[in-house]
């Protein structure tokens, strides 16, 4: 089957536009953080008219230097409440105390200095929405619009200005609280598809550690068994002992072949190739195999349910040659209902104790496949090993095609 890679789904996952800052994260670097300072420098714009009135000269030098070192404070937490709280929040007392001195310096720079004054209550309503939750800011901001309306009729002239910005005062702080709940939001998705990766990097170790298992553990004892005998074979039987090495030159030549594509991510084995590599390793070790209810095709079989037995066969028959000591070994393929099972069975030693790192991966795999594994003693002393794989729905079943037993 073929399975994307998790180092490509990675990458797409973390492709991002370098040159702007993503939403609801921290600049990067100084042109991520010029970009950002610039989109929200944009709405300063409306700054003009207190601009304006200082520049005019209609207040004393007093009231002019006051009026500018407070615009320029309020500027200048504004900034920070809106640059800095929508990538990493700040801490909620700084918040509380950042937002009461700037309610407080419009206020009082709109009592004292006039009617231009009013628009810094716009800003403060957009602070409320970006800093603030949701739960918050749904009375904050309509009870600051409600205070800028207080402070207008205070101030003589003021009332057409006051109307104006009774609406941006509401929709500018309402749609910058929507603004904060899609950075929450983005931040969310950013985290979870963080985690999503790591997942992906996991299971995909995990597989290739099954695989690598699998398919060395299988090769790497035929290879033992056939060099043993070939040791054996000389130096009175050469010509047989030359044949075992040709095997052996196979099965490694094979094993590279399998590695490869396990690593590669298109490894599916089939039931007729490993019952072929099952004859050949239970004959290797001078074990009895009786395959012959063993058909190697079943037209409901899906590839997936397929490969899934294929991998428990091998294991299978990889644990009899390696530890079970048995003189015989029985494999069978039969319906159970909508499952078709896959039973090894052998007259060995048995096995007690926890299952080991091969039949904990293979439960793994057959479990992804819809199916499951059972292992026990057998009927008459030994080990049995039960894979069953759900066959597809609504296919007419078709009776197992069976071979002729093998001699010994």
């Amino acid at each position: 089957m073929n399975r994307p890679t998790w180092w490509r789904d990675a990458y797409e996952a973390y492709e991002d536009d370098t040159d702007a800052p993503a939403i609801g994260q921290s600049p990067d670097n100084r042109r991520q953080a010029l970009i950002k300072l610039l989109w929200i420098g944009i709405w300063m714009a409306y700054m003009g008219a207190p601009l304006s009135d200082l520049a005019d000269g209609h207040h004393t030098t007093l009231a002019t230097v006051f009026g500018a070192l407070g615009l320029l404070v309020f500027v200048g937490i504004y900034l920070v409440l809106v640059f800095r709280h929508t990538g990493r929040n700040l801490a909620r007392t700084a918040v509380h105390r950042a937002l009461g001195t700037i309610c407080v310096l419009a206020a009082v720079l709109t009592v004292t200095l006039g009617e231009p004054w009013l628009v810094l209550a716009v800003y403060v309503s957009v602070a409320f929405g970006a800093v603030l939750p949701t739960r918050l800011a749904r009375w904050a901001i309509p009870l600051n619009t409600v205070a800028m309306v207080g402070a207008g009729l205070l101030v003589r002239g003021s009332h057409d200005l006051m109307s104006a910005l009774v609406v941006p005062s509401l929709l500018g702080g309402f749609a910058m609280s929507a603004v904060r709940q899609m950075v929450r939001t983005t931040r969310a998705l950013r985290e979870a598809r963080a985690t999503v990766a790591q997942l992906a990097a996991n299971e995909e170790r995990l597989r290739l550690a099954r695989d690598l298992h699998d398919l060395l553990g299988h090769s790497l004892s035929l290879i033992t068994l056939k060099s043993e005998l070939a040791g054996r074979m000389l130096p009175g039987k050469p010509e047989q002992a030359a044949q075992q090495v040709a095997d052996i030159e196979r099965v490694s030549r094979q094993a590279l072949v399998d590695v490869r594509e396990a690593v590669s991510g298109f490894r599916r084995p089939t039931l007729e190739a490993e019952l072929a590599g099952a004859r050949t390793a239970l004959a290797a070790a001078g074990i009895t195999a009786d395959l012959h209810r063993a058909g190697a095709h079943h037209p409901d079989l899906p590839p997936d349910q397929e490969g899934a037995l294929a991998w428990a066969l091998r294991e299978a028959v990889t644990n009899v040659v390696r530890h079970s000591g048995a003189r015989r070994c029985a494999v069978t393929l039969s319906e159970e209902d909508d499952e078709l099972c896959l039973t090894v069975t052998d007259d060995g030693r048995g096995t007690t104790g926890a299952h080991g790192n091969g039949l904990t991966g293979l439960a793994e795999r057959l479990q992804l496949a819809d199916g499951r594994l059972e292992t026990g003693p057998g009927a008459h002393g030994g080990f049995t090993l039960r894979a069953l794989a759900p066959l597809s729905r609504g296919a007419t079943p078709a009776p197992l095609p069976t071979e002729p037993a093998p001699g010994p």
